[in-house]
């Protein structure tokens, strides 16, 4: 079986590191990307189950790449699910009303994260 790659897209090295263990503690294989660009590039290079989007990026923000990846048909079963101190209600309607499959502000608990994407792509050794 195919473990599952997960993409973490996030500026912060603080944010990024503990995801990449706790993820790989999980059994998932996460990947990393600190701009837009870059975020961009890596999901056409491996196409991940599921993006974990922060919203302030520097260069395209979150709702930029979301609507990006939505934009390609190939890329539609991309679970992605917004990750961001944006905590107001506004922030989360917008980023729910665009589709995305979930919204979990920042902090959050490992248990909250790991629970929901369960939920949206299985357990890491499912294929």
């Amino acid at each position: 079986m195919q473990p599952k790659t997960v993409l973490i897209v996030d500026d912060e090295l603080s944010i990024l590191v503990p995801l990449q263990y706790l993820l790989e503690k999980e059994g998932y294989v996460p990947k990393l990307a600190q701009s837009g660009k870059e975020a961009i590039e890596k999901i056409g290079e491996f196409k991940p189950a599921l993006v974990l989007l922060d919203i302030m990026l520097p260069d395209l923000d979150g709702y930029e790449i979301y609507q990006l990846i939505r934009s390609r048909p190939e890329w539609n079963a991309i679970r992605i699910i917004f990750l961001s101190a944006k905590n107001r209600d506004t922030d989360i309607a917008k980023g729910l009303a665009m589709g995305a499959d979930a919204y979990i502000t920042k902090p959050f608990s490992n248990r909250q994260l790991m629970d929901k994407i369960h939920a949206l792509i299985g357990p890491a050794g499912d294929t």
